[in-house]
């Protein structure tokens, strides 16, 4: 019995052959990195956690795609690719310097789509326009970064938007056809056991396809590291055992709809300061799937929004 909704079997139903995504680093920044919205960037960003060494700016799009591709060649021989715009704010350019970094990707014969990743006040009318077009031929989802429903948090995280940003982006991108994403941490500062689960309650309202969740970890450089070595009360950092029941419970009340793409973050060990837990992603999904056992239940179990 399948108890919550695997993105990867979702993608095994769309897809006849195996699909690995390539991280590409376009060259982008951030509005709260250069002045726009603000400087310094997310407090908890630090963009090395999540680039792999062929994932690199001075590069082009299509070199780092044909290392992607070598890189995972060695692994499954028949397989095609997603590009995934990964590093910093994936939609912060004029649109026709947007258009030539996409469709240099999908030059590659065996690159099928893309997923892009955004801030919810990075897109426009004319940019999702232009990505439903694209949709009618390549798989396309853009990945939004949520972090959090709660607009106090995202005030003090240093986003530069609210939640209603989040919330319009959303319904504007699923109301073209266009596969929609998300990304929540769960485990920011001040933020109750119990608001952690709203969470779930206000985005099981929403037209999502996928979610991406993980937890809060502190990264080497990052001014919410300072924050915590200055205020470690205003942290409540999660025992591996104890953000596995955080996350079922958090799933029983996510829209059994909404597929799950993963539920944790794995950083350079060099980079992270807490929590370390010292497992892979496989690990921790076979620990969760026999808690989810153990406790019979299942993803939407208590969903309000059926």
């Amino acid at each position: 019995m399948e108890r919550y909704r695997n993105y990867n079997v979702v993608l095994k139903e769309e897809f006849s052959e195996r699909i690995q995504k390539i991280s590409i680093n376009a060259g982008f920044t951030c509005p709260n990195r250069d002045g726009s919205k603000g400087v310094g960037g997310c407090t908890y960003c630090n963009n090395r956690t999540f680039s792999p060494d062929y994932c690199q700016p001075l590069k082009s799009v299509l070199q780092q795609v044909e290392e992607g591709i070598d890189f995972f060649r060695y692994k499954y021989q028949n397989q095609h690719y997603l590009a995934y715009f990964q590093s910093y704010t994936n939609t912060y350019a004029d649109i026709d310097t947007l258009k030539r970094r996409y469709e240099e990707a999908l030059s590659h014969p065996l690159i099928v789509g893309l997923v892009v990743g955004t801030r919810p006040d990075c897109v426009s009318d004319e940019l999702l326009d232009y990505f439903a077009c694209l949709s009618q031929k390549y798989y396309v989802m853009i990945e939004y970064g949520v972090e959090s429903t709660c607009d106090s948090t995202l005030r003090f995280i240093n986003r530069g938007h609210d939640y209603a940003c989040s919330v319009n982006a959303i319904r504007e991108t699923a109301a073209r056809g266009i596969r929609v994403g998300a990304h929540l941490i769960l485990g920011l500062p001040h933020e109750s056991r119990e608001l952690i689960l709203s969470h779930a309650d206000a985005l099981s309202r929403l037209p999502l396809t996928a979610l991406k969740l993980h937890q809060l970890q502190l990264i080497r450089g990052t001014a919410m590291a300072r924050q915590y070595e200055q205020h470690p009360e205003w942290f409540h950092l999660y025992r591996v055992d104890e953000y596995i029941d955080l996350a079922i419970d958090f799933l029983e009340r996510l829209h059994p709809d909404i597929a799950v793409e993963r539920f944790l973050s794995q950083s350079p060990a060099e980079l992270l300061i807490a929590p370390d837990w010292k497992l892979k992603n496989y690990e921790f999904l076979e620990k969760l799937k026999k808690r989810l056992s153990e406790r019979d239940t299942w993803q939407g179990r208590f969903c309000l929004q059926k």
